[in-house]
């Protein structure tokens, strides 16, 4: 888990995946939802706490 200050990057995130809309070119399968914008950032700003489902992905 990741403190309350420390900046989640999805680009490194099991959950991440990048869409074929070019509206939506971002999205999270945990959460099931695209957006424009980082997927963590758009979970701060809709629930005010950083992402809870972030894992790590295996290289």
């Amino acid at each position: 888990m990741t403190s309350s200050t420390t900046r989640i990057n999805c680009m490194r995130c099991l959950h991440y995946y990048v869409t074929w809309d070019p509206k939506f070119p971002r999205g999270c399968k945990a959460f099931k939802f695209k957006t424009s914008a980082m997927p963590s950032a758009a979970v701060l700003t809709s629930s005010g706490k950083p992402c809870m489902n972030f894992e790590a992905k295996l290289k």
